[in-house]
């Protein structure tokens, strides 16, 4: 019997995906759950699981294709299945709205969670990676959280025959970088570059002529990149009919390119890429944020010295359990904490029945860099949740998003949204809204600035103290000036003095 598979719902308002790979070949074998597909939405990549066991029969879909959710994208030939069966089943495809990423773990991301039997826990991209290199997933140990399988562990399998994983750092950049093909290859005689490819010499020291030298300075050219007709006592010699032949080789390259822009064809010194998927649909939220709610911005620092004292108290507790300690719970606490009294910076403007909704749930996002763009995993109820708890389910969300495994529901429903500029060395932004959220909350690198300390008695001292800076952006419709910095001011006297974050 031929069963028709048609492309389910993978999120809520997502109308069609990209087929970004097959994982299957016609003729082959599949059972039941097993990824035959990898689809990109404009929130996710997903994996699309095979829904019976048998044989693919066809692919009705190339690769790079947008399919409409609910076309049939591949049929299976399933033995020992009715006709009436197989039609009631394709019938029920298009109506069921399930999530096909990868299952969550359940507990906190160190924690040991092992795979059901004949299932390999590994992102899309470490699968590509492993099919490249020939390596069979399932006799890779997995060093990820719950065994997942990570690009180290295919690597150190493929390079060196090993099944125990790799750190997955990336490895350190070489002092120099490899010799180019100008580098190591033979002069060639002037005039023989292509215009399109005009190729540097690249050396160290060029002779020629005074005449040679300004004619190359009239023309802008690098005389040390105009390849060499001569080479006199073992040096490479420029002559100008070089230099003037390499100058019009570069005039007609930049000519050429300029036509190409023209007429919107890439050029070689260009890459061009369809701007889809999540890249255009984080362009859209950017422009439907910044031209709809008006943004302000408030900016302050904050003294955390005690903060820092305090986490690294706590670290070595927190690796007992294997979690990850960093200061992002301490901030979301803080921020919760903040919420509560000031519940503007939680509310959203309901512009279709034109009321303001306040909303007594707080789901905090954790704006989140990946190779694809921004994306705001979602902590739930955070204010119901200890300080290893939000490290452990946060640390987890954000490696999903970066594997590109997180699923469409743990991207939405943020009430506030906080994102790390520190992270990457940055100290002050203007971050813009998570729209509809009303507030979004940038933190700055912890740097080392002299401070005026007070003591007790009153003695004013000039000392070292760790600063952060924060970064305050709200929806200027709903929030007015003072109540966005009183919010700032409350996260920053939690943040000045951590031991309130007990009572939260």
């Amino acid at each position: 019997m031929v069963r028709e598979f048609k492309l389910p719902d993978v999120g809520e308002g997502v109308a069609e995906g990209e087929l970004v790979t097959w994982l299957v070949d016609e003729g082959d074998t599949v059972s039941e759950d097993q990824p035959v597909a990898e689809v990109e939405t404009d929130k996710a990549l997903v994996e699309v699981p095979a829904p019976v066991n048998g044989t693919v029969r066809e692919l009705r879909a190339e690769e790079g294709e947008m399919v409409p959710v609910g076309d049939v994208i591949i049929t299976f030939d399933v033995e020992g299945e009715s006709a009436d069966e197989a039609t009631a089943e394709a019938e029920t495809q298009a109506s069921e709205a399930e999530s096909t990423a990868e299952p969550t773990e359940t507990e906190a991301a160190a924690e040991e969670v092992s795979a059901p039997e004949g299932r390999v826990f590994a992102p899309p991209r470490v699968r590509r990676l492993a099919r490249e290199e020939g390596v069979d997933l399932s006799q890779v140990a997995g060093s990820g959280p719950g065994g997942r399988v990570t690009e180290g562990d295919v690597r150190a399998v493929a390079e060196g025959g090993a099944d125990v994983a790799e750190p997955t750092e990336p490895e350190p950049a070489a002092a120099e970088p490899a010799a180019t093909e100008s580098e190591t290859s033979t002069v060639e005689p002037a005039g023989t570059e292509a215009p399109g490819d005009v190729e540097s010499a690249d050396r160290d020291r060029t002779l020629a002529a005074p005449a040679t030298r300004r004619l190359a300075e009239e023309e802008g050219v690098d005389i040390d990149a105009v390849p060499a007709v001569e080479e006199r006592d073992g040096e490479a010699f420029v002559t100008p009919e070089a230099v003037r032949e390499y100058a019009d080789a570069q005039r007609q390259a930049q000519e050429a390119d300029v036509a190409a822009i023209e007429a919107g064809e890439p050029t070689e010194r260009e890459r061009r890429e369809p701007f889809k998927g999540v890249r255009r649909t984080i362009a859209d939220a950017m422009v439907e944020s910044k031209y709809t709610a008006p943004h302000v911005t408030h900016h302050d620092e904050v003294d955390v010295t005690a903060l820092v004292e305090t986490r690294e108290r706590l670290k070595p507790v927190a690796e007992e359990q294997g979690i990850r300690l960093t200061y992002m719970p301490f901030i979301l606490k803080a921020v919760v904490a903040a919420l509560k009294e000031y519940p503007e910076m939680n509310a959203v403007i309901d512009e279709e029945a034109e009321e303001i909704v306040y909303r007594d749930y707080y789901n905090v996002g954790i704006a989140t860099a990946t190779d694809v763009g921004l994306m705001v995993p979602v902590v739930d109820d955070a204010d119901g949740k200890g300080m290893l708890q939000l490290a452990s389910e946060m640390n987890e969300l954000v490696q999903k998003a970066r594997e590109r495994t997180i699923g469409p529901d743990e991207l939405r429903g943020s009430t506030f949204t906080v994102t790390n500029v520190g992270g990457i060395g940055g100290e002050y932004a203007t971050p813009i809204l998570n729209y509809p959220e009303a507030g979004i909350l940038a933190v700055g690198e912890i740097k080392r600035k002299p401070r005026v300390v007070t003591d007790e008695d009153g003695t004013e001292s000039i000392e070292p103290r760790s600063v952060m800076t924060l970064s305050l952006s709200f929806d200027h419709r709903l929030i007015d000036g003072a109540v966005g910095a009183r919010f700032t001011n409350k996260v920053m006297e939690y943040l000045e003095n951590p031991e309130l974050l007990l009572l939260e």
